[in-house]
């Protein structure tokens, strides 16, 4: 068949590009070989968040006396949580197949692949039938990297290594979970087997956990998570995983971790490969397709939105590439920014940062005034969080005084990181922030203290 538009991929940037653009009135064909949603509502993003919520009602409990709160024979049913998971992905991944009908695409269960293109456009076949359209925008997202370690793969097949699909899937809690890598998924995933009695340890070839984030702020959660029995091994190189464990290296010494389960986490890949990019001529870099500011490749009428280029792997950023593309494809003037992306890692306390770190901004040469606040500051943070130690820091420029960044630990920081995030969007001064009146009390508020503190 003939349409206006192929969306190859049915994750973030494509159902959303889809739904953006068959409400434009574009013909639209969104084809997804796994599960409408993509990793984010099937593996990612909405599972483990679903799980960490119940951790953190189960941890509540526990230490609840310090809030004169006491729950005599508490525990937590793993798999009933497993089950709520289960449902909350089947209630959204229904939700996005009915916005995808409402607004008149057409969806294609199956693995598409580009045949080449002709007069009447590009061509792609899936399930046997091929279908062509004058635009195509490709958003087949990523996959776990998974590096060449000895044994690594054997143990994949047996079940005893899994990657983020896997371990969401589980049922039964494992006693010992070891987790390689100490990034946003190893973190959000040690932190819920932790929470539900699992004896966590996270192995990380850097010297510390959360890659790009704030260092002092990733070292005090790695402190707060020390606290509470997960073991770090930082500067560690896995060499192998065995039956039994995980081997590592450090400092020219072997040593073998017990496990029963083992989590991959060391990263992610776009998902390049077989879609027959090659017989178009997409470029690509480091395996991911190149794109520009409007969401264009080097192929007129080719588009890639979402991990599948490379820039921002999170889903939001996809959202707001799929929308940069489909304005592209209608004739609307829209760029894509990314100096004001937020990120959180959803531990307990949350880790979030927006915009310049400390560390960012001294290597681009820029001259800033990092205000660093506790936590405690926030009324309503110290009413909620009996001995927290959160912190916050506002990155301000110099010259301008514009605020171009903002790292926070603190619970609640996946929420209030939005306002901060506007702010260095908008490049807003201390000043300007300073007349923003916040609601109190509010954990976001810390924001405006820090402006003030600014002086």
């Amino acid at each position: 068949m003939q349409y206006d538009l192929i969306v190859l991929g049915g994750g973030p940037a494509g159902y959303l590009a889809a739904e953006r653009a068959g409400h434009a009135g574009l013909s639209v064909l969104c084809i997804e070989k796994n599960s409408v949603g993509g990793v984010c509502l099937n593996e990612g993003c909405i599972p483990t968040k679903t799980l960490l919520y119940s951790a953190k009602l189960y941890d509540g409990a526990r230490y609840g006396d310090k809030y004169g709160v006491s729950a005599p024979a508490l525990s937590i049913d793993h798999a009933k949580v497993v089950a709520r998971k289960n449902k909350v992905v089947k209630l959204l991944v229904g939700g996005v197949k009915a916005a995808l009908k409402q607004n008149g695409v057409t969806l294609a269960a199956g693995e598409g692949r580009i045949e080449g293109r002709g007069e009447e456009g590009f061509r792609v076949s899936v399930g046997g039938e091929t279908h062509s359209a004058a635009k195509l925008l490709i958003a087949t997202g990523s996959m776990p990297v998974v590096p060449p370690i000895s044994g690594l793969r054997e143990a994949m097949e047996r079940g005893f290594a899994l990657t983020n699909r896997e371990i969401l899937a589980l049922t039964d809690a494992p006693e010992r979970l070891v987790v390689i890598g100490g990034g946003v998924i190893g973190l959000e995933m040690a932190s819920y087997f932790n929470s539900i009695g699992s004896a966590v340890t996270v192995i990380e070839m850097l010297d510390h956990i959360a890659g790009e984030n704030d260092a002092e702020l990733t070292a005090l959660l790695q402190k707060n998570y020390e606290k509470r029995g997960v073991r770090f091994l930082l500067g560690a190189r896995v060499t192998e995983i065995t039956e039994t464990g995980v081997r590592y290296e450090k400092e020219g010494e072997a040593v073998l971790v017990a496990a029963d389960k083992v989590l991959l986490s060391i990263g992610r890949r776009a998902n390049t490969a077989e879609l027959g990019l090659e017989r178009i001529g997409v470029a690509l870099e480091r395996g991911a397709i190149v794109t520009d500011a409007h969401m264009r490749t080097n192929v007129p009428g080719v588009y890639a939105a979402g991990d599948v280029n490379g820039k921002s792997m999170l889903a939001h950023t996809a959202y707001r590439e799929a929308e940069v593309a489909v304005n592209d494809i209608m004739g609307v003037a829209d760029e894509m920014r990314y100096h004001a992306v937020p990120a959180v890692v959803y531990t307990n306390p949350e880790l979030a940062s927006v915009g310049e770190t400390e560390a960012t901004a001294k290597r681009k040469g820029l001259d800033i005034t990092a205000v660093k606040l506790p936590m405690r500051f926030s009324g309503r943070y110290l009413a909620e969080n009996e001995g927290g130690d959160g912190v916050a820091k506002l990155i301000v420029e110099r010259g301008t005084q514009r605020v171009i960044g903002m790292q926070a630990i603190a619970n609640y920081a996946s929420e209030f990181i939005s306002t901060a995030a506007v702010f260095v969007e908008a490049g807003m001064t201390l000043e300007q922030v300073r007349k923003i009146i916040f609601p109190h009390p509010t954990v976001g508020e810390i924001i405006r203290e820090a402006a003030w503190q600014a002086e």
